[in-house]
């Protein structure tokens, strides 16, 4: 997997002081898309261990309330396996902070069908995700007001609270 970037400062992809990772590699090509350069999965810098330990290392302040993975496209086939050994290390390390992702894929007809097809990764990435904000950003839905996301059909979803009900919780952001 490649990386576009990492924010070690975020305060825009979450509540807090996060610590952002900016995977390379979507196929949903939005239009208006804020990142269109990270489409490309070859785009940015390969993700390896030290990168790694950069990460780990910048959640390592007090101020840092948590972590959020965005894209490109963390959930794309090819980014989900080092996506979750990241997120396993981040958990493992920090368990009081937040972690977030941003996915375009939508949670009940992507993310829970996989994870019902068997696609264990999708599981424990899920299981490992605080909130995940859900759904392809649509230009004509575009909304400045809107916390932590750019379009209206976007969704911030509790994972754990929306496992526990059986339907998507959403946050009250």
């Amino acid at each position: 997997m490649n990386y576009a970037a990492i924010k070690k400062t975020d305060v825009a992809n979450g509540p807090g002081i996060r610590v952002s990772l900016f995977v390379s590699g979507c196929t949903h090509a939005c239009k208006g898309c804020f990142n269109s350069e990270a489409w490309d999965f070859t785009y940015g810098q390969p993700f390896t261990r030290e990168t790694e330990k950069e990460i780990l290392k910048a959640l390592d302040n007090e101020y840092i309330t948590g972590f959020s993975v965005l894209g490109g496209e963390p959930m794309e086939p090819q980014n989900r396996g080092t996506v979750l050994g990241l997120l396993r290390q981040v958990r493992e390390a920090y368990p009081g902070k937040s972690i977030w992702c941003y996915t375009g894929y939508e949670y009940e007809k992507d993310l829970l069908r996989w994870s019902a097809d068997g696609d264990g990764i999708v599981t424990e990435l899920l299981d490992l995700i605080d909130v995940l904000v859900d759904g392809a950003f649509v230009e004509e839905k575009k909304d400045l007001r809107l916390a932590f996301r750019g379009s209206a059909n976007q969704r911030l979803i509790d994972v754990k609270a929306s496992k526990k009900a059986g339907y998507a919780v959403c946050c009250p952001i």
